[in-house]
Parts: C-alpha cells; sequence; structure tokens
C-alpha cells in the first residue's frame, strides 16, 4: 500500500507486494483537500492518460471532491478542426507548435478558473505535457494562482499494447473521422514519432522538488515524489489498484427477504421463499455462464450469504458490503417510521444521501465504508457481488458516474443481475431480470418533504405502488 504522505516513494507491483521507500521528507497535513489542485497527465499519445484522467475524476467525484477533467485534444478539434496530419504535431512546425500551445494555455485558463471562480476542488488537465517548457508553464500558471500541482505520467514500451490501445480508441476518434484505417494508423504513427523526438520524461534529479507519481508498463511499477498531502497519497494509493485487464463484475441483491415482504427496512431476515427460488435460479444463472476464476462477495447478513449458498462456492463476506445502518429506524416500517419519527422521515426526503439516520449511518457514511470494497474491485478481474439495495446504488454510481443526487434513487430492483464491463471510457452495463417475481422496495421521493407535511403526504408514493 503506497499510502504515505511526504515521501518519495517507488512500488514495484509485479507481484503487488514489494514496496520501497526513499527518504526525503515533505511537510504532510491529514486533512483529505488542503488546497485547489490541478492534476497534470504526462506522457506520450496512446498511453492510457485520458483513462486515467477520467478514472480519477470518477472516484474524486464519487467521494465527494468536485472534479472535472479539461481535455487539450478537445480544445484542438474546437479551435483548429478535428483532423491535423502529423506534421502539425512535429517539435520544428512552429506554426503547430504555436497552435497547440495556444489550445493548452486557453484549456489551462479554464482550469484556473473552475478552481477559483466555480468552486472546483480539483481539475484534471488531460494533454500529452511532454516538455519540461509546457510544464513549467503550467506550473508558473497554477502558482500564481495558488493552485498545487500533481503530474501524473503514464510510460509503456509494450508495442502490442500501445497498437491495441491505438485501435481500440485513437482509430474511433474524432481525428480520423472518415479516414481509412490504415491510413489513420500510418499517420498516427507517424505522429507519434514526432512526440519521441521532444519528450522529456520526469526526472528524479530534475523534477525532485515536485509532486509526481509515474505509471510504468501497464502499473507494473510505480514511482512517486514528493507527496505532501492525504489527498495525493489517497491518488497514489487508487492507482496502484488499477488495471486494464478485460473483466466483468456481476451485482444483484439477494434474493427477496421477510422484512421485505413485511416493508420493513433494515434488519438480519431470512429469505422468503420466493428469495431461496430466486437463489436457485441465481445459481444456475451463473453457472451457465462459466466464468473462469469468479470470485464471489457477500455482506455479513444471513440473507446475503444464504443467497449465496446456493451457488456452491466458495464466497467471502464482507462487513463493508452490508445494508445501510438504519439505527434507531432499523426493522421498522416506513408507516412506522413516520408515526414515530415524522420530522427525521422528512429531512430524509429533503436530503437523502446526507441524511443520517439516528444512531446509523447515511449515504455518504456508506460511500465511505465502501471505499475499500471500490479499490478490491479495481484489482480484481470477474467478481460476483451479492449485496444490498443502498450498497448496489453506490456500487453502480462508482461505475456509471452519477451525482450525489441521483445515486440514492438508482433503481436496483430484487431478482436482477447487473453486469458491469468497464471499458475504456465508459462502464457498459447489461440488466438480467430473473423470472422470479419479488416485492418492490422502491420508494420514490414525495412531493412534499416539509416537516409539517400529513402522514398522507409522507406516504404519498407507497400508497401509489399499492
Amino acid at each position: 500500500m503506497c499510502e504515505v504522505e511526504g515521501r518519495n516513494c517507488v512500488a514495484n507491483l509485479r507481484n503487488r507486494n514489494t514496496f520501497y521507500l526513499f527518504a526525503h521528507l515533505a511537510p504532510s497535513c491529514p486533512q483529505i483537500l488542503q488546497s485547489k489542485l490541478c492534476i497534470v497527465t504526462v506522457g506520450l499519445p496512446a498511453r492510457g492518460k485520458t483513462y486515467i484522467a477520467m478514472k480519477l475524476a470518477r472516484y474524486l467525484r464519487w467521494i465527494g471532491i468536485d472534479t472535472k477533467v479539461f481535455n487539450v485534444g478537445n480544445y484542438r478539434r474546437k479551435m483548429f478542426g478535428a483532423y491535423q496530419p502529423h506534421n502539425f504535431y512535429h517539435p520544428d512546425n512552429k506554426e503547430g507548435v504555436d497552435k497547440r500551445t495556444e489550445c493548452a494555455m486557453k484549456a489551462l485558463g479554464d482550469v484556473i478558473n473552475y478552481l477559483n471562480l466555480e468552486n472546483g476542488q480539483v481539475a484534471v488537465f488531460d494533454a500529452t505535457n511532454t516538455t519540461r517548457e509546457r510544464r513549467r508553464l503550467i506550473a508558473q500558471k497554477c502558482q500564481d494562482s495558488l493552485v498545487e500541482v500533481f503530474y501524473i505520467e503514464m510510460i509503456c514500451d509494450d508495442k502490442e499494447l500501445i497498437a491495441e490501445n491505438v485501435k481500440a480508441v485513437k482509430l474511433t476518434s474524432p481525428d480520423y473521422e472518415g479516414i481509412d484505417d490504415d491510413e489513420a494508423i500510418a499517420d498516427f504513427s507517424q505522429r507519434l514519432k514526432n512526440y519521441e523526438t521532444a519528450y522529456e520524461p520526469l526526472d528524479e534529479g530534475y523534477d525532485r522538488d515536485r509532486s509526481w507519481v509515474k505509471l510504468a508498463d501497464v502499473n507494473q511499477t510505480i514511482m512517486a515524489n514528493q507527496i505532501l498531502n492525504h489527498l495525493q497519497s489517497r491518488l497514489v494509493y487508487f492507482l496502484m489498484n488499477l488495471h486494464i485487464k478485460k473483466r466483468n463484475i456481476y451485482i444483484c441483491r439477494h434474493g427477496e427477504s421477510e422484512f421485505n415482504v413485511q416493508g420493513r427496512v433494515g434488519g438480519d431476515s431470512d429469505l422468503s421463499e420466493r428469495g431461496k427460488e430466486f437463489a436457485i435460479k441465481l445459481a444456475k444463472f451463473i453457472h451457465d455462464k462459466n466464468i473462469p476464476d469468479l470470485k464471489v462477495w457477500t455482506s455479513q447478513l444471513k440473507r446475503s450469504m444464504q443467497t449465496a449458498a446456493y451457488l456452491n462456492m466458495e464466497s467471502e463476506a464482507w462487513k463493508s458490503l452490508c445494508e445501510l445502518d438504519a439505527g434507531a429506524c432499523d426493522a421498522l416500517t416506513y408507516g412506522e417510521i413516520q408515526e414515530k419519527f415524522p420530522e427525521e422521515f422528512a429531512h430524509r426526503d429533503q436530503d437523502k444521501y446526507n441524511y443520517r439516520y439516528p444512531r446509523g449511518e447515511s449515504y455518504a457514511d456508506l460511500v465511505h465504508r465502501l471505499e475499500p470494497v471500490i479499490m478490491e474491485l479495481e484489482r480484481q478481474e470477474s467478481v460476483l457481488v451479492i449485496c444490498h439495495q443502498s450498497v448496489m446504488r453506490c456500487l453502480l454510481a462508482y461505475f456509471t458516474d452519477k451525482e450525489h443526487t441521483e445515486l440514492s434513487y438508482i433503481q436496483c430492483p430484487l431478482h436482477t443481475v447487473l453486469k458491469l464491463i468497464p471499458k475504456a471510457y465508459v462502464c457498459e452495463e447489461e440488466r438480467y431480470e430473473i423470472d422470479v417475481q419479488a416485492v418492490d422496495t422502491y420508494r420514490p421521493k414525495p412531493k412534499v418533504t416539509d416537516v409539517s407535511r400529513t402522514n398522507e403526504e409522507a406516504l404519498e408514493t407507497l400508497l401509489q405502488q399499492s
């Protein structure tokens, strides 16, 4: 684990168990976000910079940090057109260099405005940034605007992987729309050579005083320098867990429980008869998929483990995957919550994501609790997660980049399996409905959320379902 503040470090992750530290301490701070931060990607084209940029932004937004990606390529396409021949990127082409610098500075200006005028917290400046002069300009402009800079350099010399990345991403980009594949590959290959002639990697000596991390050979080796605060250490740890292997993540709720049938929240009840039927059919569904090396994760609650038992596979029970803790409202129906705690019930409807049950949890708490699960999911290949409605919402929000206002209302019906297929820039989703009836546990947000509302107004959406 590379969660070390204020140190230069290098981690060899071929077996993901070797970690080395250098000296050179820097001041540390326990706060997650001490100041505005600009994350700057560095590296040749087709090395996965935009993939990393988007993954980081999605992760940061999920944990509650306002983050936005500024892709300089998009600025170049808008300002000078999508297709530019390879000589546009040659370091001796002064006109091309000037235009690309203009695009970068326009994007960087928007970064500063986002951070200082629009209350953004982290910006990701996504570009090649392959020369020391370009990085000096970025550092100076950010320093003048009181913005910290953290560089992430992507290094890859695997020709097969680069070629695969070119085919998967670059050929489908607007840069080569309408151009023959062979011609596009030839042009992009020459563009790469142009960048290589001017490439100046981050250097342990020259860039000794900057904060940066290098990811080499698809995260097999990570080097980190001047990790100054808690957020930067979390970013390094997150990056250490990423891989680009093809994988599928299956997520479903447990089978229908006795408390589901009774309309009660939380608790630790057994499966209903229909829940057991779902578990049997889920086992057949999974075995028919014949997924190699599939791992099965459950919560430590009975209904989750009972659902997994029919798989006849080894499973791992996570406390982190347990349902949101309803505290004083645990095992109550919504009608009983309205009767006993009408003001609490109204406050929850006003801000469902941030509301915390008395002696219980909020969705914001649950996201924090699930962060280790996300880290481990990023490390794994194929996993089946049998969890609960609130947990499934949080996991789906991470992979599909949902806003916090949407998260707590994502529909996750019982007896439905979601297959998530993480791709370079998106996460594809397939939905499988297992043919076993179940109660509908979804409660939409009522129109009236004021504490003075009537019982009928508080329970309006439940009455509409019955």
